[in-house]
């Protein structure tokens, strides 16, 4: 009897594990049914700090089972398991005849739009001109989910809805006008600065009102000249599309922003715009060591090292003659030793505390401790990676979003700037001695480095989770804001707000208006009596 009990019992207690198991298993299986979705990725810019911010993301998402296809402008030489990289490089052909430009010209606000809706046009036909391009979409391939870079390309969105997958977007640079109309996020112009002017979001009346009125260009222009234009490219490359291009804009079910508020600012996001500002740093590797020779030029440097970088799309080796004479005058009156980005193998007259290479292990670099200082244009990426490393900077940007983040590393304390083209080389020594010798800016950079490593996942977590979670939820509609169903009237309250003072109007306009006939009945009223007790003291 006893032994039967005993039986009984390890029975149920089997058959308790065996359901715990299977809840396990099922719970298990409920977070894993997106392993193996098909992802195409789509990055036309020619610039590789756009590929770099997403790579990482991209390749991990491969990792974990993802079959990821690519389509950039650089191509690859890996062959990495889940993961295809189709390389549309024509741009670079194009983009070689742009290589000595001068970016320091200037051109009204209108005309700076113009040229860039006539290069991003280049982009898209660029990329869907493209024989391999042209192979995938002639294909019977399909995807579950497509990841575009949102340029303004929008053209090239309609990728999703060619395959019939889920869009979701990403940004190296955060958010801007478009994103936000994209998403329908709304962001007031009293202290959210265009991305490219030179204002943060204490802004001063004048500022504000420069805001509004270049908000209005780029929307005018968008209508006027831009979409017009993208929107033929659209029915040229997709005429059998199952939605308008209208359908597609406000088909994004997830936007990733390359920023965080602890490097720029609070700001209104929906629920679907997830700040990943650092998605390209390897947070969770190990600081590796530098090569040899570079060890050892970086390590026996008694006053230290500055590291000294222009970006991947501002090539040194490419700078006017004046202004590379400026800066190796400046690099050789310094203490310290210096590691320059320098894209050539010679460079004549080097000083002898220079040390240049076409590619140097940024992030390994900025995590030694003798690094002390970093000169930098200004991109995003390196402004990020400054800050993670907590290393004050000097900035000489040269265009797009460098003049705002240079303007933020000096509003935070942790850098100056200079301008590159008219700077002498006292002006940039007196700036890189102030730098070094005031120990306010590497606590700075050490105060800002701490507010964004106090995160409770990575960027590269959070971006991943994203992403799982709306091919988990088939696009996950829930997150859709209904603004994204107004027009512009409607968005920004204008029908409301038209009625309202329409209203008051017309009610003072009542108002005023009787107590005008009021007062005259009352002046005529006073009159009359005054009038008819004038004639009784005459009689």
């Amino acid at each position: 009897m006893v032994a039967s009990r005993m039986g009984i019992k390890l029975c149920r207690t089997g058959l308790g594990l065996l359901i715990f198991g299977l809840v396990l298993l099922l719970g298990a299986n409920a977070d894993e049914v997106v392993q193996g979705s098909r992802i195409l990725a789509v990055f036309p810019f020619p610039g590789r700090s756009q590929y770099i911010f997403a790579e990482q993301y991209l390749k991990e998402l491969a990792r974990r089972g993802h079959n990821v296809t690519v389509i950039n402008t650089f191509g690859s030489d890996k062959n990495e398991p889940n993961f295809r990289v189709i390389g549309a490089k024509k741009i670079h052909e194009i983009m070689a005849a742009f290589g000595n430009m001068d970016y320091n010209q200037e051109a009204s606000q209108w005309t700076v739009l113009t040229m860039t809706t006539d290069f991003l046009n280049l982009l898209t036909t660029s990329v869907l001109d493209d024989p391999a391009v042209k192979e995938l979409l002639a294909s019977r391939e399909t995807f579950d989910l497509v990841v575009s870079e949102t340029v303004q390309t929008e053209a090239l969105f309609g990728l999703a809805q060619h395959f019939g997958a889920q869009s979701i977007g990403i940004s190296s640079y955060g958010t801007d006008i478009h994103i936000d109309e994209l998403m329908g996020n709304i962001s007031p112009l009293s202290y959210n600065p265009m991305l490219l002017s030179s204002r943060t979001e204490r802004m001063g009346f004048e500022e504000r009102l420069r805001n509004v009125w270049e908000a209005t260009i780029i929307w005018l222009h968008k209508r006027i000249i831009h979409l017009p234009t993208q929107r033929d490219l659209y029915a040229k490359y997709f005429p059998n599309a199952r939605k308008s291009l209208e359908e597609v804009l406000d088909s994004f079910s997830l936007m990733l922003l390359g920023q965080h508020f602890s490097l720029s600012y609070p700001r209104p996001y929906l629920p679907n715009m997830i700040e990943v500002g650092g998605l390209h740093l390897q947070q969770q590797r190990k600081v590796k060591d530098l090569p040899t020779e570079l060890k050892e030029f970086v390590e026996q440097a008694p006053q230290g090292v500055i590291y000294f970088s222009m970006g991947s799309n501002i090539k040194s080796a490419d700078l006017p003659p004046a202004t590379r004479k400026v800066l190796m005058e400046t690099l050789a009156s310094l203490p310290q030793r210096v590691l320059w980005k320098f894209e050539d193998d010679q460079l004549p007259e080097k000083p002898s505390n220079v040390f240049i290479s076409k590619w140097f292990p940024q992030p390994d670099i900025l995590a030694h401790p003798n690094v002390k200082l970093f000169i930098t244009h200004g991109g995003l990426l390196s402004t990020i990676e400054s800050v993670y490393f907590g290393k004050p900077v000097l900035g000489l940007p040269v265009f797009y979003d460098q003049h705002l983040n240079v303007l933020r590393a000096k509003q935070a304390g942790y850098g100056l700037s200079a301008n590159l083209w008219s700077a002498n080389a006292t002006e940039l020594t007196s700036l890189i001695q102030e730098l070094l010798g005031n120990p306010s800016y590497a606590a700075a950079a050490q105060s800002k480095s701490k507010l964004f490593r106090d995160q409770k996942e990575t960027a590269l977590e959070r971006a991943i989770w994203w992403t799982e979670y709306v091919l988990r939820h088939k696009g996950a509609t829930h997150l859709r804001c209904a603004s994204r169903d107004m027009d512009f009237i409607q968005f920004h309250g204008l029908d409301t707000w038209g009625l309202l003072i329409a209203v008051t109007l017309v009610s003072i306009l009542i108002f005023v208006t009787a107590l005008r006939y009021l007062l005259r009945g009352l002046s005529y009223i006073i009159f009359r009596r005054r009038e008819g007790s004038g004639k009784l003291k005459t009689q």
